[in-house]
């Protein structure tokens, strides 16, 4: 996002990463940079396209389209990633492949088949994969949705991320479209973020509890957080080719350079729509915590990592369905009873904060569960092959005609 000095929640940057596959057996083509050239005429790693940007990511069998800049809100979002969409899939019919949705390849190799991008920032990612070994699922298999918004100062910095570290624990319940690994069930419904909290395990000052810690001003988020990540990782990183704000890993990153927090705990879905509701709905729900409709910030701010941590990593596991037994933590939001599930808490804010305003997408996805939920009853308890396949192909033709899928 921008540099110019946009205040809480007048803009939005929105990204979406996308597999780039065979279309005919759906087996990952490597070929971004090939993609990127041919719009771009040659060899880059990001190209403008109207009001998106295509860019590359560490492997070439993901592309990523985000907005050229911030938007100033997400109306009118869906259309102009649709159309993205439709543009990168026509150039990649010229060899054979497609865009496919969802957070991670059902049946990806990441030790035989990972390619890594090999151009422009290729000492980082070489360093990455020198530190880590990024031939595994952490790395090369998940796709994702971030969410950029923007704040000013260290008072909004500090109410903006208050209210986004109480709703984090909350969105693989929303979000999760990753329930298969291997060509299997895995049996969480967000394998993505699974795999994504040990990716980097060797140095864990990287992703913490992926819950951020209680980091309120600028000074206090280098001392807490990113100060640190960085002497966890220089012995490894003697040139310092990692030492910048990307090299955290929380569920929700400062990136101080560009005054934004950008959220990355969201699963990619089945076409733009979604992905856009989502948002919104997240949006909505972080806009109302910060002008604190049922808590005040000082309460949000009390909130500590573990607990929220703790009930994170029971959502990513089961979704929606899980319990939330802490009435302090409902009440921040504004609950009424002493308990719920987390599609309750979800319905209630939904139906508080859009009435009868909720579209489609949202309606489908409070009352059948998030894309992993759906997947999994369309594809029974041992799906073969075949079947994956064609489930798959099911959520490529969602994303090409930007529809729902629902089982």
């Amino acid at each position: 996002m921008s540099c110019a000095p946009l205040h809480l929640f007048e803009g939005v940057g929105l990204e979406l990463e996308y597999m780039i596959v065979d279309s005919n057996s759906l087996d990952v083509l490597p070929i971004a940079d090939r993609i990127l050239t041919a719009q771009a005429g040659e060899l880059t790693n990001e190209v403008e396209v109207g009001p998106l940007r295509w860019s590359n990511e560490l492997v070439l069998h993901v592309l990523e389209l985000k907005t050229n800049g911030p938007a100033a809100s997400t109306a009118g979002l869906t259309e102009i990633f649709q159309q993205g969409v439709a543009q990168v899939n026509a150039l990649l019919s010229d060899a054979g492949g497609q865009l496919l949705p969802g957070a991670m390849h059902p049946w990806f190799d990441p030790a035989s088949q990972t390619r890594l991008w090999p151009h422009d920032n290729g000492p980082i990612y070489a360093a990455y994969n020198r530190i880590f070994g990024c031939r595994g699922h952490g790395w090369s298999n998940l796709q994702s949705a971030h969410i950029n918004l923007p704040f000013w100062g260290d008072e909004e910095f500090g109410r903006l991320h208050a209210a986004i570290r109480l709703a984090l624990p909350l969105l693989p319940a929303l979000a999760a479209s990753s329930p298969l690994v291997d060509g299997r069930i895995s049996g969480v419904l967000d394998t993505r973020l699974q795999v994504y909290r040990s990716n980097q395990r060797v140095i864990p000052q990287i992703t913490g509890q992926v819950i951020p810690e209680g980091a309120f001003t600028a000074e206090a988020y280098q001392k807490k957080i990113l100060q640190p990540i960085y002497r966890a990782i220089a012995p490894q990183d003697p040139e310092g080719i990692l030492q910048e704000e990307w090299l955290n890993s929380r569920g929700a990153i400062a990136r101080f350079e560009r005054n934004t927090i950008e959220i990355r705990l969201l699963d990619l879905q089945e076409c733009p729509a979604a992905d856009v509701a989502i948002a919104e709905l997240i949006i909505a729900l972080l806009q109302a915590l910060v002008e604190q409709r049922w808590s005040e910030t000082a309460e949000q701010k009390r909130c500590s990592e573990t607990p929220l941590a703790n009930l994170y990593n029971r959502v990513v596991i089961k979704g929606e369905r899980v319990l939330i037994a802490d009435s302090d933590y409902l009440d921040l939001f504004g609950f009424p009873g002493r308990s719920a599930t987390v599609s309750e808490l979800w319905q209630h804010l939904a139906e508080t904060l859009f009435g009868s305003r909720l579209g489609e997408p949202l309606q489908l996805i409070l009352e059948k569960g998030p894309l992993a939920r759906r997947l999994l009853r369309a594809l029974g308890t041992k799906p073969t092959r075949p079947q994956l396949a064609e489930v798959y192909q099911q959520l490529a033709v969602c994303l090409a005609a930007g529809r729902m899928f629902d089982a």
